[in-house]
């Protein structure tokens, strides 16, 4: 198993925990569907303020958790960063240090790169994935005090990327994923963005997921079977299908749970994981 698949099964687990636990703006467990469309309460919620959060902060926690094998690369550019003579050779070293921390999966430290850099040469590129790096962060983090700046940061980001490339289904998708998250916007914005990009694009990968994930966290898991089924049509993955199990689950479709939940586990041959997924199965069983 790679260290891509590793983070995958991680990455499954702890938006699970963030799925159930925390609160997204706009996004309630609703008592009936008159005030909900698509997933979304209607209702609005106040901002959370947002705490002034550096790279160098993240920089650090994101070594700690990747281990000294791993982060003497990085901290290793990071010091010439910090002695770079000029522009030219800041912007290199800020190239590779956003392609190191995606070789480790860490995006948000990533993110920060990517953004230091578009605001530089305001390239589609690398705003686009800046604010893919954020949405990321954010997704995988449970930590309430970073989310509010990493969802700023990848508004700023996919903003940015909309006007280079008005058209681009990746920037629209990832931008309506930042204003359900907390953005500026209202979350039935950002719902009204991602509708609006399966509605050119029915299979949309990204925007069937999140579409899925956020009716999940409303308690429409009818919904959510329908997006998740519609990315795993094109290609069965390790999350849409645990999403997929989960939504069934709180249907009552056992049967389907179990099915989805086998399924999960065989593309993911791990030990630890394959023991969780059986834990759910037993439960559905008894």
């Amino acid at each position: 198993m790679n260290k891509k698949q590793i983070v995958v099964v991680v990455a499954v687990v702890a938006v699970m925990g963030y799925l159930y636990s925390l609160p997204v703006k706009g996004l309630v467990k609703p008592k009936d569907d008159s005030s909900h469309r698509n997933g979304v309460a209607t209702g609005a919620t106040a901002v959370r303020p947002v705490t002034q959060v550096n790279v160098e902060a993240i920089s650090a926690s994101a070594k700690a958790a990747i281990g000294p094998s791993l982060a003497g690369k990085i901290a290793e550019l990071e010091q010439k960063l910090s002695k770079a003579p000029d522009a030219n050779a800041k912007t290199a070293l800020q190239k590779q240090l956003a392609q190191q921390w995606d070789d480790v999966n860490q995006p948000a430290p990533a993110g920060f790169y990517y953004l230091d850099l578009a605001r530089k040469d305001n390239s589609f590129t690398n705003w686009l994935n800046a604010g893919n790096r954020f949405n990321d962060a954010y997704k995988f983090t449970q930590d309430t005090l970073v989310q509010p700046a990493y969802v700023q940061n990848s508004v700023e980001s996919f903003e940015h990327a909309r006007k280079l490339q008005p058209e681009n289904l990746d920037a629209e998708t990832g931008l309506g994923i930042a204003y359900v998250n907390g953005g500026a916007a209202s979350p039935m914005q950002g719902i009204s963005l991602l509708l609006d990009v399966v509605k050119k694009d029915p299979a949309n990968r990204n925007a069937n997921i999140n579409l899925g994930q956020f009716a999940m966290k409303s308690g429409q898991y009818d919904k959510a079977v329908a997006r998740f089924k519609t990315v795993i049509a094109q290609k069965a993955e390790v999350e849409p299908l645990f999403y997929l199990a989960e939504s069934y689950k709180q249907l009552g479709m056992k049967k389907e749970a179990i099915a989805a939940y086998e399924r999960c586990k065989d593309l993911m041959p791990d030990p630890a994981f394959g023991q969780r997924i059986d834990q759910f199965i037993k439960e559905l069983k008894d």
